[in-house]
């Protein structure tokens, strides 16, 4: 989310509009010019440090105080709130009635969608998440979606207004992510000290059991002969350290540990030139409203198995980007793995065409559409 955000300002920004990026301080609060016409300001909600996803409730009061101090400095300055995440929505809608400024929801994840497709072990949203969600689908003036899968959760589960939804898929940066970064793949073999000869799979994202980071490694466990290496990039989310430990105990279990790399958190440089020296993305998250790494990874050239499922189905084009499986079996994810990395006339093809498949998707573009709903709703 934080990528999807800093990109789509910059985008905004070069386009005339002000734009102000506010988040919970984890330290001092501050204000910091990021680039002509883009400012993040940290605000002071709760201790300092990182707060358990599942704390962060009680903060919401505390957020929305410090967005209406900064909003009444000057109350004209605002001619939109576009609140991103549930918990971002309900600390700023009652910033955007009092002002009677415009106010857009963009949800990134539903809890109602998540908890149709629960992990194993992990716990479902709460129904005070869910009701929440609900009301803030009908107060908004508009509601961002980033798939046609997050909008038929939206209007068959949340309820929300169906004129009032509209669909901006996120964008990727195809400059910073593409093929042209394979030159690099010695050097990042090198820095993570990953064996030469052998293909990467990577998987992206936070250990979490939504991101279901478990499936990969049995996939790579269930491969027969030698096995590629299984790159896991990410850190646990703070209160999810235990499925990070459970990770790792799946490995020793599966004796797949010299072939399991936990990358930890990665730039943004580091990420592009480790998705250019894959050989495969796996996407094995449960629910995704879009899948965003999956969009990096094809500009990178580098072909994604994910699941037939949510937004899933729109990030990856099947048979043109990579493979969408119906089934969270890891004897069929190590088929679809094996599939493609015995077949290199096929894995090329893939490469090129997943390319092809990411350069529809800008930030531009999805900076364009917001711009026409906020005119939309100017009062």
């Amino acid at each position: 989310m934080n990528v999807a955000l800093l990109a789509t300002a910059l985008e905004l920004a070069a386009r005339g509009v002000e734009v102000d990026l506010l988040t919970r301080a984890a330290d001092e609060p501050s204000a910091t010019l990021i680039a002509p016409g883009v400012t993040l300001h940290t605000l002071v909600a709760g201790p300092r440090g990182d707060v358990p996803k599942n704390d962060l409730m009680q903060y919401t009061d505390d957020f929305g105080e410090g967005v209406a101090r900064l909003a009444g400095r000057n109350p004209a300055h605002y001619d939109v709130i576009h609140a991103h995440y549930w918990l971002s929505g309900i600390a700023t809608l009652p910033v955007a009635l009092e002002l009677g400024i415009p106010f857009v929801q963009s949800f990134h994840t539903l809890g109602a969608m998540k908890n149709r497709t629960l992990a194993p072990g992990d716990r479902p949203e709460p129904e005070g998440r869910l009701r929440i969600e609900t009301y803030l689908a009908n107060q908004a003036d508009a509601i961002v979606a980033g798939s046609s899968a997050e909008v038929a959760t939206l209007i068959d589960q949340v309820r929300a207004p169906a004129d009032r939804v509209w669909v901006v898929p996120p964008g990727v940066d195809a400059a910073l992510f593409s093929p042209t970064r394979r030159s690099t793949a010695s050097a990042v073999r090198s820095r993570w000290g990953l064996p030469e000869g052998r293909p990467i799979v990577t998987v992206v994202g936070r250990i979490q059991p939504l991101k279901g980071q478990e499936l990969a490694i049995r996939a790579l466990g269930a491969l027969a002969g030698q096995r590629p290496i299984l790159a896991i990039v990410g850190e646990p989310t703070p209160g999810a350290e235990g499925y990070g430990d459970d990770l790792h105990a799946l490995v020793d279990q599966l004796d797949v540990a010299s072939d399991v790399y936990f990358v930890g958190r990665l730039d943004r440089d580091g990420l592009a030139d480790l998705l250019a020296a894959s050989a495969l993305t796996l996407v094995p998250s449960h629910s995704e409203t879009f899948g965003l790494v999956a969009l990096e990874s094809a500009a990178s050239g580098t072909p994604v198995i994910g699941s037939r499922s949510t937004g899933l189905v729109e990030s990856i084009s099947d048979g043109e980007s990579g493979l969408l499986l119906g089934s969270r079996d890891p004897e069929v994810w190590a088929a679809g793995i094996s599939g493609l990395l015995g077949n290199p006339g096929r894995l090329m093809q893939l490469s090129m065409t997943a390319r092809e498949h990411a350069e529809r998707f800008s930030w531009g573009t999805a900076a364009a559409s917001l711009m026409g709903i906020y005119a939309s709703l100017k009062r």
